[in-house]
């Protein structure tokens, strides 16, 4: 593989390295002789801190003026998409629960119990639950994309890759910075932090931000709610360190969010019957409905990181907390009245469907231990022990929408789950010789899940119970070879593990919770990663192919607003990815990335329920599969077909010019990201098969005062390219939206 990986990317090309894959390019180093060059790029993916070029897998970064640019207009998580290769993040919730694919492998689960193959982690804290996963990224120093199984040294649930974020940490100087913008749609967006040394031996830094929008889209009907898409996204962060000398240092953090605002609009009948394409006439700004629509998420954490510096291993000791409060209603048949209740519109609506899930109660607890090797030699070590201990409850309840004050119904369902999960992990980093280094590392994790689900109606149907006990070897072998002091090849074998899961959105009384067996992912890859022409441009290449035993994908019902846990018995991939960063000269800085993923599930068994709408409406408002047909009426065969939510292809590309204007410097920056198709479901159908998109993003603005002040200009979709990202397929082709042009201005001041 690494002379496959060399033959298509010469050395000497200006392709041809892996580094921080998409990464924006870090602020270049002055050199006086050679003109500036690209900074080295430090990344703690193995758990310590290293030169990625040094580290044997495919990492992406971003930080610096990438993160400014494409947070700019108050983005959401979902703002990474597409910024590093192979990575796709979207949500059905809107600013909360984002759902993240890495290499084509992620989940479309709406359930508030859906667990994900991508792990994330924030400060060394693994956030478990979706409701923890769309933080709000502010104050961050550096964002890191781990892609393939990182089975060994993050764990459970991580067979497709991590993203890691790491804050910005508090220092011994007085130091801090203010930015506050606006753009349409009433947006108000301020971010700030302020870093203070309380003594020579403690420092703290607080970071805090609000994200505010008003309403874009309005209902001309007299029910429901009228005005829609507002939010105020509210969040901050304290920072102690306490380090009275160099042995030990101890690093306290604690954090909380607060959203209020809107869930997704689900917009009935907005899909063209037959195409991919939105129906003639469509309003953006225009959302009749009967429905309720209204989120809240209060999440609260803190986390205690201790470091010990012995004379030959360092020690630590990470202890984190984190709970959530989470509430989400709205109206998923996406209009007004039915086809029994007149009128009714916009289009046929089979049925009125109003509901909300709600997440009245979580906790999360997690503990690690770690000792690592610290002084030199060819051999250095790293062990530990983690425990993860979850406990939520989840309700699911539903509203008349016909009725005057929308009331909720009588009839409900619920599910709790507590789960306990412990592992052993050890990594060893053996150097061979000056060129070649060789790595492994081996876990071992045990997890217990207690399930319980009931429904509620005129009686009560369970609680149905489900006790899951599962164990995992996870294990990875790597290797760095050094051509020459700028060229490094790579090889990784890896494994990955994805717990059991369960599910109990029990919708009548016969119904029962779903459960899949614990997935179990084998991958492999190879690269090379290079600085070009005196480190003035930097490139990487990676080819890699996986294979999941017992894939947990999720069905839908069909006909009504549930979902199904299956296994596939295998799900294969694999693909090729690329970026380079340039300072193309002392004023223009490039960075460019792009990725091919070919995703297969493999399972000649196993069908699912296609659309139902065409049942449900006669046919008036059916979709039009393109699968085979199953063995049942009403379902479709899904072998062959590709991971949903995965696209093919991605690219992203960014330019930054700066030049001296009298006592300061004007820039410009302009970032484009391109996914290629990708079906929103397991099955295949011309109206849930997502066009393919290309979003772009430019801020342009004035420093001055070294770097003091600056202003700039900004816009988000340049292009205001509007169409279907997401669907809800049961009802009556309805359809999801991504976000439409933003356009605002900033002032931002350092101190």
């Amino acid at each position: 593989m690494f002379m496959a990986v060399a033959g298509a990317f010469p050395l000497q090309s200006a392709l041809a390295q892996e580094t921080p894959a998409a990464q924006e390019a870090p602020a270049p180093q002055a050199d006086t002789k050679n003109g500036q060059r690209l900074d080295v790029v430090i990344v703690t993916a193995q758990r310590r801190a290293e030169n990625i070029k040094d580290v044997p897998m495919a990492i992406t970064t971003l930080s610096g003026d990438k993160l400014e640019a494409v947070t700019a207009g108050g983005q959401d998580i979902r703002f990474l998409a597409g910024r590093s290769p192979s990575l796709n993040v979207e949500s059905d919730y809107g600013r909360s629960f984002p759902r993240f694919y890495i290499r084509g492998q992620g989940n479309t689960d709406f359930d508030l119990n859906a667990s994900q193959p991508v792990g994330l982690v924030v400060d060394d804290i693994v956030q478990e639950s979706p409701m923890l996963k769309g933080f709000p990224v502010f104050d961050v120093e550096q964002v890191e994309v781990l892609r393939g199984p990182q089975g060994t040294l993050f764990g459970r649930n991580s067979p497709a890759g991590v993203v890691k974020f790491d804050s910005v940490k508090p220092v011994f100087r007085t130091e801090g910075y203010v930015v506050g913008g606006f753009g349409n749609y009433g947006a108000f967006n301020v971010e700030g932090a302020y870093n203070l040394p309380i003594s020579d031996t403690v420092a703290a830094r607080v970071s805090l931000q609000t994200q505010n929008r008003d309403n874009r889209v309005h209902n001309p009907r007299p029910t429901g709610t009228r005005d829609l898409e507002d939010y105020s996204d509210n969040a901050g962060r304290i920072q102690v360190l306490v380090q009275p000398n160099k042995q030990f240092s101890a690093l306290f953090n604690v954090h909380a969010r607060d959203l209020d605002g809107n869930a997704t609009l689900f917009r009935a009948n907005i899909i063209k019957q037959g195409t991919n394409n939105l129906v003639d006439g469509f309003d953006y700004g225009s959302y009749p409905t009967d429905g309720i629509n209204e989120q809240t998420l209060k999440t609260r954490g803190a986390n205690m990181r201790l470091r010990w510096n012995f004379d030959r291993v360092t020690l630590h000791s990470i202890t984190g907390y984190e709970s959530a409060d989470f509430y989400s209603r709205a109206d998923v048949d996406g209009g007004y009245g039915a086809v029994y209740a007149q009128p009714m519109g916009p289009g046929y609506i089979p049925f009125v469907v109003e509901t909300a899930d709600l997440l009245p109660n979580h906790k999360q607890l997690t503990q690690e231990f770690r000792a690592e090797s610290n002084v030199p030699g060819p051999l250095q070590w790293i062990g530990g022990l983690f425990y993860f201990k979850e406990d939520i409850r989840i309700d699911s309840i539903s509203f008349d929408s016909l009725a005057p004050g929308n009331p909720q119904n009588p009839f409900y369902a619920t599910q709790t789950q507590d789960t306990r999960s412990w592992a052993a992990f050890g990594s060893l980093n053996y150097s061979v010789s000056d060129k070649l280094k060789l790595r492994a590392g081996l876990r071992y994790t045990s997890d217990r899940k207690e399930f319980s689900a009931k429904r509620v109606e005129a009686t009560t149907a369970g609680p149905f119970g489900i006790n899951s006990d599962s164990n995992n070897v996870s294990w990875d072998a790597s290797g760095t070879y050094a051509l020459d002091k700028d060229t490094n090849l790579f090889a990784r074998i890896a494994t990955g593990y994805r717990a059991p899961s369960m599910q109990g959105r029990l919708n009548g009384l016969s119904d029962r919770p779903s459960f899949a067996d614990a997935e179990k992912a084998l991958s492999y890859e190879a690269g090379i990663k290079q600085d070009l022409f005196d480190r003035r441009a930097r490139v990487s290449a990676s080819v890699f192919q996986y294979r999941v035993k017992d894939k947990q994908l999720t069905a839908g019902s069909g006909v009504i607003n549930m979902n199904q846990l299956i296994n596939a018995d295998k799900v294969t991939g694999q693909g090729v990815e690329l970026d380079l960063q340039a300072v193309l000269t002392d004023s223009l800085r490039m960075t460019l990335g792009g990725s091919y993923n070919d995703t297969e599930i493999k399972d000649g068994s196993l069908f699912v329920q296609q659309c139902g709408n065409f049942a449900n409406t006669g046919g008036r408002a059916g979709c039009t599969v393109t699968d085979p047909a199953g063995p049942f009426p009403g379902t479709v065969r899904i072998d062959g077909n590709p991971m949903p939510r995965a696209p093919k292809w991605q690219a992203n590309f960014t330019l930054r010019y700066s030049v001296p204007v009298g006592n300061g410097d004007f820039f410009a920056y302009t970032d484009w990201a391109y996914r290629s198709t990708y079906n929103m479901f397991l099955y295949e159908a011309k109206e849930y098969k997502a066009k393919s998109l290309v979003e772009g993003g430019l801020r342009v603005g004035y420093k001055w005062g070294d770097g003091k002040y600056e202003v700039a200009a900004f816009a988000r979709n340049i292009t205001d390219r509007v169409q279907v990202v997401g669907a809800i397929d049961f009802d009556n082709l309805t359809g999801i939206l991504n976000e439409p042009r933003t356009l605002g201005a900033q002032f931002k001041v350092n101190f």
